[in-house]
Formats: C-alpha cells, sequence, structure tokens
C-alpha cells in the first residue's frame, strides 16, 4: 500500500522559512518524479514545483522562483521543499505527489500527471 506525508508546516511570519518534508513508502521512490503543489481557499490548486525521478532537472512555477527550492534524498524516501521569503499569498494547503518515471518538462505542473497523493500540510504566512 502506497503512502505518502507531508509534514513541516506551521504558522510563520512573512519573510520566514519553513521546510516542508513529503515521505513515501509503497512505492520505489527513485523511480517517482514528484511534484509540489499548494491549494488556497477560493482557488484551483496550483503546481508550484517538481522534480525529475533521476533528479536531474526541476521546475518552479513564477510565483515561487527564487524562494523555493525542492530536492529529493532518496536513501530517505523524502522530498523536501525549502520555502524562504513567505509571503502571506504563500498561505496554503501544501500537498506532494508521485508520478512514476515523471520527466521535468512534461506538464509536470498538471496535477493529471500524479499517481499518488498526501493529505497536505497547512501553511499560514501572517503579515
Amino acid at each position: 500500500q502506497v503512502q505518502v506525508v507531508e509534514s513541516g508546516g506551521g504558522l510563520v511570519q512573512a519573510g520566514g522559512s519553513l521546510r516542508l518534508s513529503c515521505t513515501a513508502s509503497g512505492l520505489r521512490f527513485d523511480r517517482y518524479g514528484m511534484g509540489w503543489f499548494r491549494q488556497a481557499p477560493g482557488k484551483e490548486r496550483e503546481g508550484i514545483s517538481c522534480i525529475s525521478w533521476t533528479g536531474g532537472s526541476t521546475y518552479y512555477a513564477d510565483s515561487v522562483k527564487g524562494r523555493f527550492t525542492i530536492s529529493r534524498d532518496n536513501a530517505k524516501n523524502t522530498l523536501y521543499l525549502q520555502m524562504n521569503s513567505l509571503k502571506p499569498e504563500d498561505t496554503a494547503i501544501y500537498s506532494c505527489a508521485a508520478a512514476l518515471l515523471l520527466q521535468v518538462g512534461t506538464n509536470c505542473q498538471s496535477p493529471g500527471r500524479y499517481d499518488y497523493w498526501g493529505q497536505g500540510t497547512q501553511v499560514t504566512v501572517s503579515s
């Protein structure tokens, strides 16, 4: 049974940092590309970052480029999202997802590309 679990969310002041983690089990993690998504109240889910199954390429949405960094540790079956210079508009539920053999550049920011999803973790940025 595949499980994907996010952690690391919380409340932070504007300008602060958080690091999200996403641990996957029940699958060959090193064969899965991974993505981070977020959804704010009343808004559509947004694909903000993804990393290929090889770890060799990454994608960032314009809204987070230069502030967020995605990375993965295959030995720990864990995906990370380092979030710096947080803004109130970053407030959302953040979820990670896994897609078999996902390559960046194949519309990796589209939710429909993914096979497995976590439940999400809340990030709240106060002004």
